[in-house]
């Protein structure tokens, strides 16, 4: 597969309505964290060919797991359900920019695409603070939009924090 272009990923059209429908569940996972579980509300889910094939939310607090972030519980989903740990022609949704972390599973799965809600200043890899999963110097390009219902993920992880700051 050649490698795409920053013109070209950059001129891949922005959100679609099952962009939006698939980021809505997303952003219900995240309430799910935050609701049943008291973790910090993100969500995560992967689709392919129209398919939900991952999902996941937070669990790093109640499976005190530092790795348990809602990208790496949706792939780890979507792996054992595909047999396989490469998702090539994916989209993975998520209520927050991806960190470094996660960003560097997305790329090692083959995820075609990423669809965030919110940036995160502090510790985005998707271009905020790093260049991580948008870096040239990948084997696998990884096209990626952000701001999809950012509004409204943004103000729930302030909530959350708020709450919790008390």
């Amino acid at each position: 597969m050649p490698r795409m272009t920053t013109d070209e990923i950059a001129a891949i059209p922005a959100f679609t309505a099952d962009d939006e429908r698939h980021m809505r569940r997303a952003l219900e996972l995240a309430a799910h964290a935050r609701d049943a579980h008291e973790e910090v509300p993100v969500g995560a889910v992967l689709v392919r060919d129209g398919a939900i094939i991952g999902e996941g939310w937070n669990r790093s607090i109640s499976g005190s797991d530092a790795t348990a972030h809602a990208e790496i519980v949706a792939l780890r989903d979507a792996g054992a359900r595909e047999g396989n740990y490469r998702l090539p022609g994916s989209t993975l949704y998520v209520t927050l920019e991806p960190c470094v972390m996660c960003a560097g599973a997305i790329v090692h799965a083959r995820v075609e695409r990423v669809v965030y809600a919110a940036a995160d200043p502090k510790t985005g890899a998707a271009g905020s603070v790093f260049d991580t999963l948008i870096s040239p110097l990948h084997n696998h390009r990884v096209a990626v939009a952000g701001g999809l219902l950012g509004e409204e993920a943004g103000a729930m992880l302030r909530a959350f924090f708020r709450e919790r700051r008390g």
